[in-house]
């Protein structure tokens, strides 16, 4: 690399974090890389978190790679060079690892692309000693690694914090690749592909997993119990990203209520939080300009975590400001909403999921049209200027008339957002963030399958046709596209749209997060006949994680 474009890349890196990068000096070398842009890498926390922790080591050290943007991923192909690393330019190829952090099942399309500009084999068993050894973590590689598992060599299964250090430790240890996936094979935690054999039926099933060499089987997902104990935020600000310089913070991580179409609801199971004296001790220093200062508070469910007022107070008497991204229907209040609009947040979004009262039951979404129209009341009253909806479609069981209440349920939002906002003189946007369900591993909906495309997109142009109606309402869909399965001779039908059976052996059943799957097969059955069941309470034992 060119002397000048080094010497910009080291001073883009002492920019962001305070100081210049560790000499390599003999420590294990990680590539840390994120399947997507550097746009949007640079907000997810888990990456952050991950790459913090390595950098503390005194005997590893880490640097950064992304998924080029479009024009510079032009520009590789056109000249035929390999991507290097933010911090020194270097080639993955010169790195003793390489970590890749997955958040989104749409990142798995990138490997080829990212392998490619590596200039390294994709498959795991082309590789050998000389390669760097390729590793993966992130909710991905614990719901489903299987559409990539022959391109890893392992899997961190669960939370970084308890997770990181001891393989870190165990690599550093083995003086062989072969040893070192061995002994970790045999660790809760970490899932090595190549120690397990799968066989399949004639019709494309799963016959058996079997274990190789005293293999965990299923591998059991490891998790922080205490939140305070970790410090997963925006430790790296930069304004080229999605959330540009707001200081983001995790204040709690799972969620208790129990979404049957959710992965997160049970993947991070139990639920946790930080207490208000660890978030405001990790957040303070960060506010010490409180004149531009946000703190973004981040959990799955944000408007849940206990202390959220406390907080909300705190940062605000500091000076600065707060942000979340979404608020519970059934607990927001006037006070949180107005404190919100005080630090110019002028667009909030809530989670009907569904319009009838029948799918929001069997998603267990406790809500009812009352509660929902409440807070959009209490949203309107408060002046906030922009509404956004996320709704579901193709849900299971979901039919015409289901479709018919959404729009009638939206026109009813629509209306008393009308009313309020009117004798202010403006009227601001609902936007529907629409999107087809999607049936994810380890949940209650994980035997069901999707609705097909035709039938998605009969819904879809119903929906537009009856929003473009309505002033001032805005419709954004997810791409129902099937990709390029055919062409490879691949039926999706059979993997996307097929109801399976309850002892059925599914792909990720290598895995498990926990919970157990007699428990989960019975609320997906609870939710075919639209029965709620309660949030997870604290000490309970019906699922299996406590």
């Amino acid at each position: 690399m060119p002397h000048h474009l080094r010497e910009k890349r080291q001073q883009r890196l002492a920019d962001e974090i305070g100081c210049q990068p560790k000499p390599w000096g003999g420590r294990l070398t990680v590539a840390l890389v994120y399947p997507n842009t550097y746009y949007h890498a640079m907000s997810n926390l888990g990456f952050q978190a991950v790459y913090q922790l390595i950098q503390q080591r005194d005997d590893c050290l880490c640097e950064r790679f992304f998924l080029p943007d479009s024009e510079d991923l032009e520009r590789h192909h056109k000249i035929n060079t390999p991507i290097v690393s933010l911090e020194t330019g270097r080639t993955v190829d010169s790195f003793d690892v390489i970590a890749f952090s997955l958040s989104f099942e749409n990142d798995y399309i990138n490997f080829p692309i990212l392998f490619d500009l590596f200039r390294l084999p994709l498959w795991r068993q082309q590789r050998n000693h000389e390669h760097p050894l390729v590793i993966a973590g992130g909710i991905c590689a614990l719901l489903n690694p299987e559409p990539i598992a022959e391109f890893v060599d392992l899997f961190v299964v669960g939370e970084a914090e308890v997770l990181l250090n001891p393989l870190l430790d165990q690599i550093l240890l083995s003086d062989e690749r072969s040893e070192c996936l061995a002994a970790l094979g045999q660790q809760a935690g970490y899932y090595v592909p190549n120690l397990y054999h799968v066989d399949y039926r004639e019709d494309g099933t799963l016959a058996s997993i079997t274990a190789k060499d005293y293999s965990c089987l299923p591998v059991q997902r490891q998790w922080v119990t205490d939140l305070n104990t970790t410090q997963c935020q925006s430790l790296i600000k930069t304004p080229h990203t999605a959330f540009g310089t707001m200081d983001l913070i995790e204040v709690s991580r799972g969620c208790s209520r129990g979404c049957r179409f959710c992965a997160t609801g049970f993947a991070y199971l139990p639920p946790r939080e930080k207490t208000a004296q660890c978030v405001m001790e990790q957040l303070t220093p960060c506010l010490c300009d409180s004149s531009t200062a946000t703190a973004g508070l981040v959990g799955a469910a944000v408007s849940d975590y206990s202390s959220l007022d406390e907080v909300t107070e705190q940062v605000i008497d500091s000076g600065a400001e707060v942000s979340v991204a979404s608020l519970r229907i059934d607990t927001m209040t006037s006070d949180q909403v107005r404190i919100l609009k005080q630090s110019g947040q002028k667009t909030l979004a809530l989670a009907p999921e569904a319009g009838s009262q029948r799918l929001r039951d069997l998603v267990n979404k406790h809500l009812t049209e009352e509660q929902i129209v409440g807070a959009v009341k209490i949203l309107a009253d408060e002046g906030i200027l922009n509404l956004k909806l996320y709704f579901l479609i193709g849900l299971p069981t979901e039919t015409s008339d289901d479709n018919e209440e959404l729009i009638a349920l939206v026109s009813k939002i629509r209306a008393i957002w009308v009313e309020a906002q009117r004798p202010l003189g403006r009227l601001g946007t609902i936007t529907l963030s629409v999107n087809p369900f999607i049936p994810k591993p380890m949940t209650p909906f994980q035997w069901a399958g999707m609705a097909p495309i035709p039938e998605l997109k009969r819904t879809i142009a119903y929906l537009r046709k009856q929003i473009n109606r309505m002033p001032n309402m805005k419709l954004q869909v997810e791409s129902v596209r099937s990709g390029a399965c055919r062409g490879e001779g691949i039926d999706p039908s059979f993997y996307a749209q097929r109801q399976r059976t309850q002892f059925e052996i599914l792909p990720w059943d290598v895995i498990s997060a926990g919970v157990d799957k007699v428990y989960l097969w019975r609320e997906y059955q609870a939710g075919l006949t639209a029965t709620l069941s309660r949030p997870c309470q604290k000490g309970c034992d019906r699922c299996g994680v406590c």
